[in-house]
Formats: C-alpha cells, structure tokens, sequence
C-alpha cells in the first residue's frame, strides 16, 4: 500500500514542480532522501530509566526503535564519562518516511498551541529543514499518563533540493505549513 503523502507526491507535487522549475532531467526534481529524529537525554546520568523512556516515547512515534548515542569523551564539568548515552536519535526512509511526515504535517503541529505556521528560517543553506519541537505530547500515539517527563526533539528533514527556496517551495507543496509573511510588524 502507497503512503497517502507519497501518493500526493508522486501525482500532485512532481508535475507542479515540474512545471515551475521546467527541470530537464527527471531525477533533478525535488524528493525527499530521509528523516532524522534526534533527543538529547542528558539527564539519563542521574536517572537510568530516562533512556528507557525516552526510547519507548520515540519508538512508538517513529514506528521504529531508535540507535542510542554515547558520549565520544568525558567531561568533567558536565560529569559525563565516555560511552555514557546522552541522546537517542532515529532514521526514517523509504514508507516509514513518508508515514511520519503526514502525521507530523497533519496531526502533531496542528496541535501545537498557538501555532502560527513554521519558521522560514530553518533551512540550512542546502536545501535541508530543521525543526524542534518541545515535547512529545503533540503526536497522538503518545498517552499522557504514561510519560514520566516532557522531553523535546530536533526533526531534520534531508530533501535533494540545492537551495533553500527549492526546498521551500518542495515542502510548501507537500503540505508543510509555514508561516505566512504579513506587511504588518508586530
């Protein structure tokens, strides 16, 4: 079964790209190549069910068990001893991707209170967005009562877009809600 947002992909978002770009090759234009879900833990030193948790709140959200990150060095100051975990972080390809995305698009961020559309500013310069959010409770399959503390995550999202606008106008035709730019300051 096609994902629903790789269907839109593949009918909607190719030719209207296609279309406004007039790319000469097929593999120039835009799709997406990964997801990347990052949480730090650094509290996991003082508390070793930290970990535990935090891998079962990113798991059940990324549908896939997540790779822990270790410490390369010690650092005194921050008392952290080498290959003592300090963050979790997980890889989404191919379905599993594309899954992800539409329920970030359409069921996390709508849930964000006050939201006012994503920052446009988050693009890196080559045609990746970064996002972070504060806690995990936004997504839908994560049960309130079940979560010890709220943790928040960095959502990198890796396009083969060359340059910000690109990759702006790729996910704006995806659905990615950003916001709107007003005449009026605030």
């Amino acid at each position: 079964m096609v994902q629903r947002l790789k269907s839109i992909y593949l009918n909607n978002v190719i030719p209207k790209l296609n279309e406004e770009a007039k790319y000469k090759n097929v593999h120039q234009i835009p799709r997406l190549k990964k997801i990347v879900i990052n949480c730090g833990i650094g509290e996991a030193s003082q508390n070793a069910k930290t970990l535990e948790y935090t891998i079962r709140d990113l798991s059940i959200i990324a549908g896939q068990r997540p790779l822990v990150k270790r410490a390369k060095k010690a650092i005194a100051s921050f008392q952290l001893r080498k290959k003592m975990p300090v963050g979790v972080s997980v890889t989404l390809r191919g379905d599993a991707m594309y899954a992800f995305l539409d329920r970030l698009i359409n069921l996390a961020l709508p849930r964000i209170r006050d939201f006012q559309g994503l920052n446009r500013k988050s693009f890196d310069g080559h045609g990746n967005f970064h996002l972070g959010l504060k806690e995990q409770l936004m997504f839908p399959e994560i049960d309130y009562d079940k979560i010890d503390k709220l943790r928040g995550m960095d959502i990198c999202i890796v396009t083969t877009c060359t340059n910000d606008n690109e990759c702006f106008q790729f996910l704006s035709a995806l659905g990615m809600p950003f916001q709107t730019v007003s005449s009026k300051k605030l």
